[in-house]
C-alpha cells in the first residue's frame, strides 16, 4: 500500500517538473506543415539538431512519467487499493425519485359518459359541449 503512494507521489513530481521543461523547449519551425512540400524535408520530421539539456530531459522525464505510470496500473489491478470514487458511487443505492403531482383540482362531479347529442347536431370535439341541433 505503502509502495503505490510513493509511486504516485514521484509521478506527480516527475508531472510537474516535466511541464515547464517542455515549455522552455524553443519550438523546432513548421511542424507538420513543413513536411510537405519544398527543400529541407531530406528527413521525415525535420533535420538533425543538436541535443540540448532541455531535450534530454524532457526524454527521460516523459520516460520516468511512462514508466511510473505503468507500474501504478499494475499496483492499482492487483492490491487492495482504495475504492475508486465511480465505483464507490456505483455501489451505493440511489433513492428512487418520484415525479411531482400537478396540484390541479379534480372537478368533484365528472360525468363518467357524455351527454347524448340531439340528432343532426355536429359531433363534439374533445373539451366541447355538443353544438345544439339545428332548428328546422
Amino acid at each position: 500500500m505503502t509502495l503505490f503512494y510513493v509511486l504516485l507521489t514521484l509521478l506527480i513530481l516527475d508531472a510537474l517538473l516535466l511541464i515547464p521543461v517542455v515549455l522552455l523547449q524553443a519550438g523546432k519551425g513548421g511542424g507538420l506543415a513543413a513536411m510537405g512540400g519544398g527543400g529541407g524535408g531530406d528527413t521525415l520530421l525535420g533535420g538533425r539538431q543538436a541535443t540540448t539539456l532541455l531535450t534530454k530531459a524532457s526524454w527521460w522525464g516523459g520516460g520516468t512519467f511512462l514508466v511510473l505510470a505503468l507500474a501504478l496500473s499494475i499496483l492499482s489491478s492487483r492490491t487492495a487499493t482504495p475504492e475508486s470514487i465511480l465505483r464507490e458511487g456505483a455501489s451505493r443505492p440511489v433513492p428512487a425519485r418520484t415525479l411531482p403531482v400537478s396540484p390541479t383540482p379534480r372537478p368533484a362531479e365528472a360525468p363518467t359518459t357524455a351527454p347524448a347529442a340531439a340528432p343532426g347536431a355536429a359531433p363534439a370535439g374533445p373539451g366541447q359541449a355538443p353544438a345544439p341541433a339545428p332548428t328546422p
